[in-house]
């Protein structure tokens, strides 16, 4: 199964998510790729110790821009693996207007070649509809759009799922929307209103499993460590653990 993680704003919990499911799946023993496509590589900083060594050519970069294989490379965990982004992924954008190819297709070309070695893959999406959100689209099967409490955030959701529909209507007709997922979730009336709302609004479509907001996420990215090998006994571990369940019926 092919994952794109989405979400139209930033901060609301998409990069600590991609990296959650995907290390809690490789801990339950299922090989797992995880593909940064987000130009600030913060999935990469956490889950590859030497991060800053990686020359661009070893990047997600040289498969988007020129239509190179996937560079993977293994993380510390077992079972799992990376392809990491990097900043000059920004420029993807004006490099793509004129492309002549399947511009949209070209992570999914690389893809098709190594999908079938993973039991999941995982695409950590920019906080922008961009041409590689619609790269990672095209190559999924699946779209978690990551919501977090507010007005804003929740406005954006109409957008996000006009792109799901465009795509699914000329690059990838199969592709599904896996549900809403709602993040960063505190005791207050905004969190609260902010679920009535999405529930309302996404009927079904509402993942059941809530994140809670908690310090522990920020401090395991500090120490380049997923929530699970920082402290298994979170509120946020226990809380990813209950999405895998729900998602994945692990």
């Amino acid at each position: 199964m092919i994952v794109a993680i989405a979400s139209q704003k930033g901060g609301t919990g998409k990069t600590t998510t991609s990296i959650s499911l995907a290390a809690g799946l490789a801990r339950r023993g299922k090989k797992t790729l995880l593909i940064d496509v987000d130009s600030q590589a913060n999935s990469s900083k956490v889950l590859l110790t030497d991060y800053s060594k990686i020359p661009v050519q070893q990047t997600v970069h040289t498969t988007i821009l020129e239509r190179q294989t996937l560079p993977i490379h293994h993380t510390t965990l077992p079972n799992l693996d990376m392809a990491p982004a990097h900043i000059l992924l920004s420029n993807t954008d004006i490099a793509l207007t004129t492309a002549l190819d399947h511009r949209e297709a070209r992570l999914k070309d690389a893809l098709d070649e190594v999908k079938n070695q993973y039991d999941f893959v995982f695409i950590d999406c920019p906080p922008a509809l961009s041409w590689l959100t619609i790269n990672a689209f095209t190559a999924a099967d699946k779209v978690l759009v990551v919501v977090a409490p507010g007005y804003f955030e929740l406005d954006s959701l109409v957008q996000i799922s006009k792109s799901i529909s465009e795509v699914r209507e000329y690059f990838n007709a199969g592709l599904e929307v896996l549900g809403f997922l709602f993040t960063m979730s505190e005791p207050t009336i905004n969190t609260q209103t902010s679920i009535q709302i999405l529930r309302q609004t996404y009927r079904g479509q509402v993942i059941n499993t809530i994140i809670p907001r908690n310090t522990d996420i920020k401090d395991a990215h500090m120490n380049k460590q997923d929530i699970f090998a920082f402290n298994p006994k979170s509120k946020a571990a226990l809380a990813y653990d209950k999405l895998i369940a729900e998602l994945f019926h692990l």
